[in-house]
């Protein structure tokens, strides 16, 4: 399948360009107290490990505001301080940070909103407009009764083009929803009617499961129409939990190729060795791989070259013996107490032969050219467009 993205304009934070034909970014946010410095950047590091691109934390007060310079500086990727309500704390921010996140909606009077984009501007970092839910404005919780796919769209187009008016159009936009339907169709109305790069995630999607699923449907849905420029799985789990979730998502949808892909079998009544053991110490063991390779962990000798021919390596074993395979091809026969360590050695071994070739697949996914939403409009009060986008799963 041929995903066509989405054409948007593209903007920079820190080192990682969003949008425009850049790669699809793979976001978390720490889940620390930001005032605590030491415990912070723990997790920062633990985030960079997996491959995190872009990393939030929480601003509530001085205090964290104050910690921010030191929590920069021990970061290698670009840092986001997230902001609501205190437009001082976000002005604060701005002197350090990659970039600042704050609702509107929230913030207060508009001359606080203009406070912060000077102060942004100033330093030539973009702000996110976040829109959710808890903070509509009070007309549109009026006009539609309920923080509605429409009523979160319309927020957004408002804010937007308020910030145009004053000349400001260094920005990428979420509009969350913790309803997968409702996260769909707010940003489908959204994408349709601005070319503003789309930070995408289904907020408070639940546990590490339920999270996870709710993620892969709702930001996959988008991510398949060409809608997204980076992404958040958030999660009430380890913050590195959403990471690897987040890169897999992109990896099924062939948008990123990161790391190590794992094919492995179902269990079935055939499989003669412990498949779901092996396959989770392979993922384990090879977590610090980043160049992109399918890998095989199949429980049937008989037919394990034939299922994993599309990986690039594999095992497969049952009756006492092991095989091992490339390409859908047979290299040897492996004892299987020394299966899975063989199989660890020719990976890290494959790894490095493709990095030294130059065969890293980190791609944006599909050619932007063809998407074309509508262009920003410059009217202050500006609602949806008279003619509504129809809602493909509608």
């Amino acid at each position: 399948m041929h995903i066509t993205r989405r054409k948007t304009k593209q903007i920079q934070v820190g080192t990682v360009k969003i949008g425009g034909d850049a790669p699809i970014s793979v976001q978390s946010m720490c889940s620390t107290d930001t005032r605590n410095v030491q415990k912070t950047v723990e997790q920062i590091r633990q985030l960079e490990a997996v491959g995190c691109e872009l990393i939030r934390v929480a601003v509530p007060d001085e205090e964290a505001a104050a910690a921010l310079p030191r929590i920069k500086a021990a970061m290698t990727v670009p840092l986001i301080a997230d902001i609501h309500f205190d437009y001082r704390l976000a002005v604060k921010a701005a002197a350090v940070v990659d970039c600042v996140r704050i609702n509107p909606g929230n913030i207060g009077a508009w001359w606080k909103v203009e406070e912060v984009i000077k102060a942004v501007s100033d330093r030539g970092i973009p702000i996110r407009v976040g829109v959710n839910g808890g903070s509509l404005e009070r007309p549109l919780l009026e006009k539609y009764g309920w923080p509605s796919p429409e009523a979160l769209a319309e927020s957004a187009l408002n804010a937007v083009h308020a910030l145009e008016d004053i000349g400001f159009t260094n920005m990428k936009v979420s509009l969350k929803a913790s309803d997968v339907h409702h996260a769909i169709d707010a940003y489908w109305l959204f994408a349709h009617q601005s070319n503003y790069p789309l930070h995408i995630g289904i907020t408070e999607a639940g546990t590490a499961m339920t999270g996870a699923v709710k993620s892969a449907i709702g930001l996959g849905y988008l991510l398949a129409h060409g809608i997204g420029d980076t992404i958040r799985v958030s999660l009430a789990a380890d913050p590195v939990e959403e990471v690897k979730v987040g890169f897999e998502i992109l990896k099924s949808l062939e948008l990123r190729h990161r790391g190590i892909n794992v094919i492995a079998c179902p269990t079935c009544g055939r499989v003669e060795i412990d498949v779901v053991r092996m396959a989770n110490e392979l993922e384990k063991r090879l977590s610090h791989i980043k160049t992109p390779l399918n890998v095989s962990v199949l429980g049937c000798v008989v037919n394990g070259i034939g299922e994993g021919k599309e990986a690039d390596i594999g095992i497969a074993g049952g009756e006492g013996k092991g095989i091992l395979f490339k390409k859908g091809k047979l290299v040897r026969k492996v004892p299987m107490e020394e299966l899975m360590d063989t199989l660890i050695e020719e990976v890290e071994q494959l790894a490095k032969e493709k990095e030294a070739e130059g065969d890293e697949k980190a791609v944006s996914g599909g050619d932007p050219s063809g998407w074309q939403p509508a262009s920003p409009r410059s009217d202050r009060s500006s609602t949806l467009g008279k003619e509504i986008p129809v809602l493909p799963h509608r």
